[in-house]
């Protein structure tokens, strides 16, 4: 999608502070964060959002979850990370691309929201 900032971000169009990157995904440090450690990962394909995650995303997805551990192990957090999937607009997704926000290096709280 031209207009959206992570399809942008994911093709290099703008820089960013990347943590990991392949063909499939992209994980870079958010410019807000919540955490001491807080990184956005998306998938490479615009996808909207998890509700339109299709069949032919699973093996993506699963490349996704797959490399989520890779990257908390990469940013020192053994001792724990949240990852975090806000989806529409009362889960607060701000940006209509698929994303997952890995926030770590501090005690979470529960409940979160």
């Amino acid at each position: 999608m031209s207009d959206c900032i992570f399809c942008k971000i994911a093709n290099r169009e703008i820089p960013s502070d990347l943590v990991y990157e392949d063909d499939v995904i992209a994980a870079f440090h958010d410019l807000e964060p919540q955490a001491p450690v807080h990184v956005l990962i998306v998938p490479k394909k615009h996808i909207e959002s998890l509700d339109d995650v299709d069949f032919e995303d699973m093996e993506a997805m699963g490349w996704l979850m797959k490399k989520v551990k890779d990257i908390a192990k990469d940013l020192g957090l053994e001792n724990g990370y949240r990852l975090v999937c806000n989806t529409g607009e009362d889960g607060m997704q701000t940006v209509k691309h698929l994303h997952f926000h890995l926030l770590g290096r501090r005690k979470m709280t529960w409940p979160p929201g």
